[in-house]
Formats: structure tokens, C-alpha cells, sequence
């Protein structure tokens, strides 16, 4: 088991991570909602804000007491609902550690839309390779996929703190989110089941590989590189030196020298 705890990674642009704070919220109130129902509208509310392949597509239509919303918007709410306490809770953590310093790379807009994408992509993956299914997906795991994506091309370098069975290591999100991505694409591979949507997963992350540079701020480096700014203030502090450095003494005319004028000794206090 592997969990991410949080991330040796301080913000640099943004003060607080707002949006990322407020998806975890509404996810958090959506679930809750959902465990106030009975068994019955519990299953009715997932098949009205899940996506259904078949009813995006065309290819099955839902009992009119069963639509909640248009079809298309359910790519946007099946996002805020989940199947389970863990399924809630190993999302909103992987969230939690890494969305924040890709919504500071961004800005808080720009990272709603981006989150956004990328959750849509996700689900449209997930639903063009079967588009025959009539079972609903519910779930952040996409859009969270996008962030995965996005955080391995900012900062690969960084530490993530992470329990690994009963032991908490920090390990370097390159390794660590790589081999998220791999495991991923192993259980495809594998045709591993499970009930889980592996390649909303791949969509997601692949989504945000290909969006974060378009997203990002332009100052904002990849792969841990220094920023513009910083390049910009060095490449100024250096010609400053070298101004300096290179300012010609005045010189004195021939045969005028200066002497410098002997100090009287100062007797000490008594």
C-alpha cells in the first residue's frame, strides 16, 4: 500500500491553495450526501450523475425518473461523487499533497479549468473504449490522473512523503508518481479488473502531461528548473558586477602624486 502524506514543496506564487481546498470540500459534502440516502436512491443517483459510455454515445437512453442532469454534464458531475470511504479518501489525499503546487503553477482559474479537462478527457477514455457499457463511473480519479501528470513535469525532483505499508519514506515523485503511471498501464496491459476505470487513469494523466505546459505560468520551469525570473534577476546581478568590475580608475596627471595625510595618535580615555 502506498499513500502520499505530503510533499517537501512550498508554494511560491499563490497564498493558499483555495481551489484545491474547495474540490476536496465539495467532493467530501457530494459523498456525504450520498451516504444520507437509502440503498435505492443511492443506485439512482449514480446511474442520473455517473457517466454511462452507452448513454453518452447514444447508444441507450436512461428512465426518464432516472435523469438528474443533461448527459453531457454528467462528465462534470461524476467527478464529485465516489463509491466508498476509501475510494473518497485515497483520492482527496493524492490531491491534498499534490494539488497545491500545481495550482500554484497555474493560478486558481486556470487550475479549475485545467482540473476540469482533464477529468472530461479521463472520462472520455475511459467511455470511448467501450461505448456499449451501460455501467456508470463515478470518481476524481481522473482529473486527480491530470495532476499526477502535471506534478511528474514540474517537479520530478521533489519529496513525497509517503506510507508504504507501516512505514513512512520519502521518496522522489518521479519514482513514485512513475511508478503510479506504470501500474496503471500494467493493469491494462494485464486486463486487470476490479471495477476500476484504468484508463480514465491513462486519459487523465496524459491529458495532464500534454496540457501543464499550455497552463502554466510562463515563468514557471519544468522539471525543476530554475524560473525565468530567477534566470532574468542573475543574468541582471551579474552585468551589474561586471559594470563595476570594469569601471575604469581615474588617473592622476603626470607628476601629481598624493600623500596621504599622517593621523595624530589619539590618547586613550582614562
Amino acid at each position: 500500500m502506498f499513500l502520499p502524506l505530503y510533499d517537501s514543496n512550498p508554494l511560491h506564487r499563490i497564498p493558499f491553495q483555495y481551489v484545491t481546498v474547495t474540490i476536496i470540500g465539495l467532493c467530501a459534502a457530494v459523498f456525504l450526501w450520498q451516504q444520507s440516502l437509502s440503498p435505492t436512491s443511492a443506485q439512482q443517483a449514480v446511474l442520473g450523475l455517473g457517466v454511462i459510455p452507452a448513454v453518452i454515445f447514444g447508444n441507450a437512453e436512461l428512465a426518464p425518473d432516472l435523469v438528474l442532469v443533461p448527459d453531457f454534464l454528467t462528465l462534470i458531475t461524476s467527478m464529485f461523487m465516489h463509491g466508498g470511504w476509501m475510494h473518497l479518501i485515497g483520492n482527496m489525499l493524492f490531491l491534498w499533497v499534490l494539488g497545491d503546487n500545481v495550482e500554484d503553477a497555474m493560478g486558481h482559474m486556470r487550475f479549475v479549468a485545467f482540473y476540469t479537462v482533464c477529468g472530461v478527457v479521463a472520462a472520455l477514455a475511459h467511455a470511448g473504449l467501450d461505448p456499449g457499457s451501460q455501467t456508470p463511473m463515478i470518481g476524481a480519479s481522473g482529473a486527480i490522473s491530470g495532476v499526477i501528470g502535471a506534478y511528474i513535469l514540474l517537479h520530478p525532483k521533489a519529496s513525497i512523503h509517503t506510507l508504504v505499508f507501516s512505514f513512512v519514506v520519502a521518496i522522489p515523485a518521479w519514482i513514485l508518481l512513475g511508478m503510479w503511471i506504470g501500474l496503471q498501464v500494467l493493469n491494462v496491459v494485464t486486463g486487470a479488473g476490479g471495477n476500476v476505470a484504468w484508463w480514465a487513469h491513462i486519459g487523465g494523466a496524459v491529458a495532464g502531461i500534454i496540457l501543464i505546459p499550455l497552463f502554466k505560468h510562463r515563468d514557471v520551469p519544468l522539471f525543476d528548473g530554475p524560473s525565468s525570473k530567477v534566470l532574468n534577476e542573475m543574468g541582471a546581478t551579474q552585468k551589474v558586477t561586471s559594470v563595476i568590475a570594469s569601471k575604469p580608475k581615474k588617473r592622476l596627471p603626470r607628476g601629481i602624486t598624493i600623500t596621504p595625510v599622517a593621523r595624530k595618535a589619539r590618547r586613550p580615555w582614562r
